[in-house]
């Protein structure tokens, strides 16, 4: 990955480090096991559930919000432009509030680094359509994230909501 373009389209939450939400997509790309052949340059739009709802329903045909949707451009990356992105992630940082409270093994900071790790694994052609594509994705998400927690306090890079620096 060459270049991680990222916008915050809800103030509810705190940013993140710029350098240590790249470091974090790097690694957890190379973790997903994405190409590193060639220069590609990867998107996330951190957004609400109002903008989420409005994606799934135009480009998903789902009704209501979804944690990530995944587009990636990895079938012909010859047709890629410079500095266009290989992959675009929208994460819904109200799903992961949400799922973070609910959860017991889980947090809203784990919560936005998962949805990051599925959307680097969808585009590193998993798939979670089907139980036993689906028990692959998960695995992988363990590992992917197992990976990641030595090297980066998930807290400290997605405060949770509320939190002041």
């Amino acid at each position: 990955m060459k270049h991680l373009n990222s916008s915050w389209e809800t103030r509810r939450y705190p940013r993140p480090k710029r350098s240590e939400l790249t470091r974090l997509a790097r690694r957890a790309a190379e973790l997903a096991g994405l190409p590193a052949d060639f220069d590609w340059d990867l998107d996330i739009r951190f957004v609400g559930d109002r903008t989420m709802a409005q994606a799934n329903a135009e480009f998903v045909g789902h009704e209501g919000t979804t944690d990530v949707i995944t587009f990636s451009y990895f079938d012909d990356p010859g047709s890629l432009f410079p500095g266009e992105a290989a992959v675009e992630l929208l994460i819904c940082l109200d799903a992961a509030r949400r799922e973070g409270e609910k959860r017991a093994d889980s947090s809203y900071s784990r919560e936005v680094v998962l949805y990051i790790v599925h959307g680097l694994l969808h585009s590193a052609g998993e798939d979670d359509l089907s139980p036993a594509p689906r028990r692959r994705m998960r695995r992988r998400e363990r590992e992917v994230l197992a990976g990641l927690e030595p090297e980066f306090d998930f807290t400290a890079l997605f405060p949770p909501p509320g939190f002041r620096r």
